[in-house]
């Protein structure tokens, strides 16, 4: 049996063991309010104080990387919003490398940001859809914005993109008037099976055919938005076909480096590839991700923002060409890029109106209508006459 003594000491270190098992309770119990406090104290229409805004991004490739011209689009874009609103860097949480088909690395690398404190997940490709639905239901607290796709829903879950169909037909109209050769390569990460790469080759190839009718425009595709061999590849492909101009709708810029080794023209995607091939990029179409970031950002701290999805275009100035290298161009390049633009912003010309001919024959559209922004995202399942599939 145990005496006086030992009893006393035995009730002492209970009641020490159960104090420090309080403790190490209540310290988990307040971290874990502390993370569910920082992702749930925005809420729909209630202003945000800049100074509580605490931002993570999915990003699907390393920005580091010379060839990441996607991701670091989406980056030049966060870097602008953080500098127009003042965000601290401590604001920002950015998570790289996370592929688009993975869907556990993005729900663990959002969960991550979520419990860092993050109240606005960014997530910016198409594939991330899915995962930002399902945890827009679990972390009300949390505005999701998703990039490109097609899904939201009425309280914390929105999507946003651009008409980048719009800048496509210019830097077609560019391409038509540079060619030599009359074949112009198009490096495309998906097939006919995606509206967004095909209705965007198809609105280059529109302008391609507006100054050059009997140009060809040779398209290659990789079935992967982040490939850069299989990009490289795809683009020498097109140069061995005799194609004297590579253009693409693919996330790196090694089409724009293997144009430049061949001593060929190249127009490149997401931002100015001309600081990855000097001597061969004439323009690139280019994506101002800041626009929508800040406006978004501004939303949240104003309390105005909602779920409807956001759409950018040319007369915002979220979508465009970049700065044309006339020295590498022919006369009248400029004049004529200018001159379809103003069409475009002032409404008079889109670039899906009326009745066009598919490359096997068909006919899609309509006389004197215009293809709807939903009908081109999701309809668009053919190459137009001029397309040549390699």
């Amino acid at each position: 049996m145990l005496g006086k003594l030992q009893l006393k000491m035995l009730a002492n270190l209970k009641a020490v063991f159960a104090a420090v098992l309080f403790a190490l309770l209540a310290a988990a119990g307040l971290t874990f309010m502390s993370d569910k406090s920082e992702t749930s104290e925005w809420r729909p229409g209630t202003p945000l104080p800049k100074e509580r805004v605490k931002v993570g991004v999915i990003h699907v490739s390393d920005i580091t990387d010379a060839i990441s011209g996607y991701a670091y689009a989406h980056d030049m874009g966060i870097r602008a919003m953080q500098a127009e609103l003042g965000l601290k860097t401590r604001q920002i949480f950015r998570k790289f490398n996370i592929s688009d088909t993975n869907f556990a690395a993005t729900e663990h690398a959002i969960r991550e940001c979520v419990m860092k404190g993050a109240n606005i997940i960014i997530a910016t490709s198409w594939n991330h859809m899915d995962v930002c639905e399902k945890l827009a239901k679990e972390y009300a607290g949390v505005l999701f914005a998703h990039g490109s796709g097609i899904k939201h829903n009425e309280t914390n879950f929105t999507n946003y993109f651009g008409r980048i169909y719009q800048p496509r037909y210019l830097s077609g109209i560019v391409a038509g008037m540079r060619t030599v050769t009359g074949k112009i390569g198009y490096v495309a990460a998906l097939g006919k099976d995606n509206s967004e790469v095909t209705s965007g080759l198809n609105a280059f190839a529109l302008g391609v055919e507006s100054v050059n009718p009997k140009a060809r425009v040779y398209v290659k595709v990789t079935h992967r938005w982040y490939d850069p061999a299989g990009e490289a590849e795809a683009a020498r492909t097109l140069i061995e076909a005799g194609c004297d101009v590579i253009a693409q709708h693919t996330n790196t810029s090694t089409p724009q480096i293997e144009a430049q080794r061949a001593g060929v023209w190249g127009i490149g995607y997401n931002s100015d590839m001309k600081r990855e091939a000097p001597r061969a990029v004439i323009t690139s179409v280019v994506w101002n991700w800041g626009f929508y970031y800040t406006h978004l950002v501004k939303s949240v701290v104003d309390g105005s923002f909602t779920t409807a999805p956001y759409l950018g275009d040319l007369e915002n100035d979220m979508v465009g060409l970049a700065l044309l290298d006339e020295s590498l161009l022919p006369p009248g390049v400029a004049e004529a890029v200018i001159a379809a633009e103003k069409r475009i912003k002032s409404g008079e010309f889109d670039v899906f109106e009326g009745v066009m001919e598919t490359n096997d024959g068909r006919f899609m559209g309509r006389e004197k209508a215009r293809l709807s922004y939903e009908e081109i995202m999701s309809t668009v399942n053919w190459y137009y006459r001029n397309v040549v599939e390699l």
